[in-house]
């Protein structure tokens, strides 16, 4: 019997892979989660075997739940199912120890066999994830696929130009703490380690060719 826990936002998408995998004789949901924190906290009192997890929740993301859950948990398979395809959140999550990665508008069918394939110990990317890692990057596609907001791109731009965070607060009339904040969510969502490699990640995007 593999024992799952799903983690998501939407209540909704929740009590739909229940009823999906409820059907099948392998499978029992045996716990669900609404954001990060709440899955460390089941995991004081549930022992899943795949943890069915999506990028973008509150309080801590997929990217931050999965590097946390490996770090103490690292037996349990952590299976991807979200709507973000760009490759560095693929290729981040699979450095961070994540066993699959597949879109939620996967069948039924694939996402089935992409539960069998991380609990067996296998891993299991959907279709158009292996498109995405094995295509050419477009210039602002990974950019645009990872959600950055306006601002955010507004202060790449000038971080790009070497301002500090006190001119570029300075700059955009917004405070120190929000560029600071507005920074630190890039290097999540991009599973990125400093300003350095956001830069360089905006510079090979194209992102920065009307910039300079």
């Amino acid at each position: 019997m593999i024992h799952i826990l799903i983690a998501d936002d939407h209540q909704m998408f929740i009590d739909g892979l229940i009823s999906l995998l409820q059907k099948e004789s392998d499978m029992n949901v045996i716990g669900t989660a609404n954001n990060g924190e709440a899955v460390l906290a089941a995991l004081d009192i549930l022992e899943p075997d795949v943890i069915l997890l999506d990028i973008n929740m509150p309080k801590l993301n997929g990217i931050q739940t999965t590097a946390a859950l490996k770090k103490k948990f690292p037996k349990i398979k952590i299976l991807i199912l979200t709507m973000y395809k760009t490759k560095a959140f693929i290729n981040g999550l699979i450095r961070t120890g994540a066993s699959g990665y597949i879109l939620k508008n996967t069948g039924n069918a694939e996402l089935l066999e992409a539960i069998r394939t991380v609990n067996a110990g296998g891993t299991f990317f959907s279709e158009r994830v292996a498109e995405t890692l094995t295509e050419k990057t477009n210039r602002y596609s990974e950019l645009e696929d990872a959600s950055l907001s306006k601002r955010e791109i507004e202060i790449i731009k000038e971080l790009a130009k070497g301002l500090t965070t006190k001119v570029i607060a300075e700059k955009l009339f917004i405070s120190f703490y929000t560029v600071e904040t507005h920074r630190k969510n890039m290097l999540a969502k991009l599973q990125l380690t400093n300003t350095a490699e956001l830069i360089s990640y905006a510079a090979q995007s194209g992102l920065l060719d009307e910039a300079l």
